[in-house]
């Protein structure tokens, strides 16, 4: 379930805490939509990402427990996963590769390699973007424009083309 939802934190660009306290609730999976509730946010403020299709391949796939309303189940009935079980999952792989390492991946695979505007970028990570000047008068969210940013992300992340680096470490 772990290797799952480090996926799914992958597949969004979310951090752990929003992907390990996702509920089921959150999903629309007729609008391919995840909202996170504001209480849940780094920045205090309701967050909406599109799911691109692997994502929600992804979510059709996942176990369910009865009474659990969490997306990614731990081992004990009616708990979650640790704060930790993603790190874990790549500590298993003997890599010092880390989480928020891959939210990093994201926000330069969309620089260098992406057409997308910084704006929208950031906006997909849930960042402050522009000054507070700026934030008062932006009220959008750019969402149309992220789902196409989330789907060339997924896109991305499917390509087996030989530049991808392996995940595990090699010794030397």
């Amino acid at each position: 379930m772990a290797a799952r939802a480090l996926e799914f934190a992958i597949l969004t660009a979310a951090r752990t805490n929003e992907v390990i306290g996702a509920r089921w609730a959150e999903i629309d999976f007729a609008a391919a939509t995840w909202t996170i509730p504001a209480s849940r946010m780094k920045m205090d403020k309701e967050h909406r990402v599109p799911l691109s299709e692997p994502a929600l391949a992804l979510l059709r796939n996942l176990y369910t427990e009865p009474g659990n309303d969490l997306l990614f189940i731990g081992s004990q009935a009616g708990r979650g996963l640790g704060d930790r079980a993603l790190a874990e999952v790549l500590r298993s792989m003997r890599t010092d590769i880390t989480v928020h390492g891959f939210r990093s991946t994201f926000r330069d695979w969309a620089a260098e390699v992406s057409h997308h505007p910084n704006h929208v970028v950031e906006q997909a990570l849930a960042h402050a973007i522009g000054s507070a000047v700026e934030r008062a008068y932006r009220r959008g969210d750019l969402f149309a424009k992220r789902r196409h940013l989330m789907a060339d992300w997924a896109a991305f992340c499917a390509k087996a083309d030989g530049a991808v680096m392996p995940m595990r470490k090699v010794a030397p």
